[in-house]
């Protein structure tokens, strides 16, 4: 007679989601309390998702303009699946690809995280120089650890918090401003405060989520200097590999999620000539 069938012990992840959800759940029933399970929940599936891409394909990046990027490392802000797959904002992809053809001398990556775009772009311009910001000391370390794995670790400089004096070496060279720093742009991305910002070209991801209209106002503050284009969300379920058709629908949704809360355009603006 066969063993019994015991349910293998539930991982660390599972424990700890699991503490979090009956916590979370406690008391009276509540729409909020299940909405916000319903994200902790997401992130989890996400998460084993990840794992399990990992296991199958490695940690390198699967499509898209990084492809092939080596990135065993922990995303330290949002969603690590997307990157792994290639889609992560998926409408910025063309953008990149124009990004990378100018072959700009010098980018500012201001709140670079663990470093997706800033290593990304690093392998794929062999003549740039990439100055990558963050305030988190956990995702400085993690976007050098990044650089290090991916060869480029001597044109990937890290450094913390910049303030407006920091876009002064834009009036040096051709400069490409990426910013992505959960809606502290509001106050960062002034032309008239930050002079060196008339003569970059920025990609800025607005949050709206945060600050209602905010990429509106931002517009407004560039548009004498830049060509200004609003860019939304999309999805490419096109970067799923042919193994993923046996998952179910959901998980084919999680794989490609990026756990936004809501609205976050990105504007790409163009100094004028």
């Amino acid at each position: 007679m066969p063993p019994p069938q015991t349910n293998p012990a539930p991982s660390g992840l599972t424990q700890a989601v699991t503490r979090d959800l009956k916590a979370m759940l406690d008391g009276p029933p509540d729409a909020a309390k299940l909405h916000n399970s319903l994200r902790l929940l997401a992130k989890w599936r996400a998460q084993i998702l990840e794992n399990t891409f990992a296991a199958r394909e490695g940690r390198v990046v699967h499509s898209g303009p990084f492809k092939g990027m080596n990135y065993d490392v922990k995303a330290t802000e949002g969603a690590g699946m997307a990157r792994l797959l290639g889609c992560y904002e998926a409408s910025l992809i063309p953008v990149f690809e124009a990004i990378i053809a100018r072959a700009y001398p010098q980018i500012l990556d201001v709140g670079c995280a663990e470093g997706y775009y800033a290593v990304g772009l690093a392998r794929r311009m062999p003549d740039v120089q990439v100055l990558a910001h963050d305030t988190n000391p956990k995702a400085q370390d993690t976007c050098r650890a990044l650089a290090a794995l991916n060869g480029v670790a001597e044109r990937v400089q890290v450094g913390g918090t910049i303030d407006h004096s920091g876009f002064d070496r834009c009036k040096d060279q051709k400069t490409l401003v990426l910013c992505d720093i959960e809606g502290a742009e509001a106050q960062l991305l002034d032309p008239h405060a930050a002079p060196g910002l008339q003569k970059a070209d920025i990609l800025v991801e607005v949050h709206d989520c945060f600050d209602a209209g905010l990429s509106d106002r931002i517009a407004k503050r560039f548009a004498a200097t830049h060509k200004v284009e609003r860019i939304g969300r999309s999805v490419d379920m096109s970067a799923l590999p042919d193994w993923m058709e046996d998952l179910s629908d959901l998980d084919r949704v999680l794989c490609v999620w990026e756990w936004r809360m809501g609205p976050t355009p990105w504007l790409w603006m163009q100094a004028h000539d």
